[in-house]
């Protein structure tokens, strides 16, 4: 099957049913950036260190796979070049009603965040990737991109999840999926039919070695990086967290 084409329909009915990762920055939490209040996540609740940013007044930002309004105004508001690159359309003009509404000069793509091809080399100097690689077949060609678009010193911050919590039942949380788990090739056939027919996004546990190897085999240091789990909204978050946060630089050649 399609996987591109049915995760961006699944993501625009998301939008449609007021998903909570479709739900844009309200227009107080944008007057409160004008004051220096802000955060932003990569992972469910934990805020991305300010340190991790370098000073972002003219910084060129490519948003990847993170369309819906919460990521990319709060960066263009502090001064930010902004670009907001996603598969979901409707996604896209989360960021472009509030871009338009606050003259933030956003600009939206969308695609396939594995074929970045519409951009130049060395175009950014900030890939900002909230979890979302889980949601691909294939994360290897997306690292790849993510090099070859960012300039030297160029920065991709992504939200990861941990592979394991998408193996457990998730009402014993006993193992029951190998790895990689992925919906598509793990569930039985009843219940990936289920999901599609409800227009629910596919999801697919990358290793360890693909996430965060992955990143390294594209040429990437990976300088810091965090934890996070779904802040008690999940059983698994009793015995470990779900999500991690990379911080990785493009090297000078």
């Amino acid at each position: 099957m399609d996987i591109v084409k049915h995760n961006k329909l699944a993501w625009d009915n998301y939008v449609d049913k007021k998903d909570r990762w479709t739900i844009p920055v309200s227009d107080q939490e944008l007057e409160n950036v004008k004051n220096g209040n802000w955060s932003i996540v990569l992972t469910p609740k934990k805020a991305v260190p300010k340190n991790w940013f370098p000073t972002l007044k003219g910084l060129k930002i490519l948003g990847l796979a993170s369309g819906g309004g919460q990521q990319g105004p709060i960066l263009a508001t502090l001064g930010a070049d902004v670009t907001i690159f996603d598969n979901s359309e409707k996604q896209l003009l989360q960021d472009k009603t509030l871009s338009d509404k606050f003259d933030l000069d956003i600009k939206t793509v969308q695609g396939d965040m594995k074929d970045l091809s519409v951009f130049a080399d060395n175009s950014f100097d900030l890939i900002f990737n909230p979890c979302s690689i889980l949601f691909v077949e294939d994360v290897l060609p997306v690292w790849k991109e993510c090099f070859r678009v960012l300039k030297p010193n160029g920065i991709l911050m992504t939200g990861l999840m941990n592979p394991i919590s998408l193996q457990l039942d998730e009402k014993n949380l006993k193992l029951i999926y190998k790895q990689p788990f992925s919906d598509l090739h793990s569930l039985p056939t009843e219940e990936l039919e289920e999901l599609k027919k409800n227009k629910e996004a596919l999801l697919f546990g990358h290793s360890l070695t693909d996430q965060i190897g992955g990143q390294l085999e594209a040429g990437f240091t990976i300088t810091a990086m965090f934890e996070d789990s779904w802040g008690g909204e999940n059983k698994i978050d009793e015995f470990l967290p779900a999500f991690i946060a990379t911080r990785a630089i493009k090297p000078k050649e």
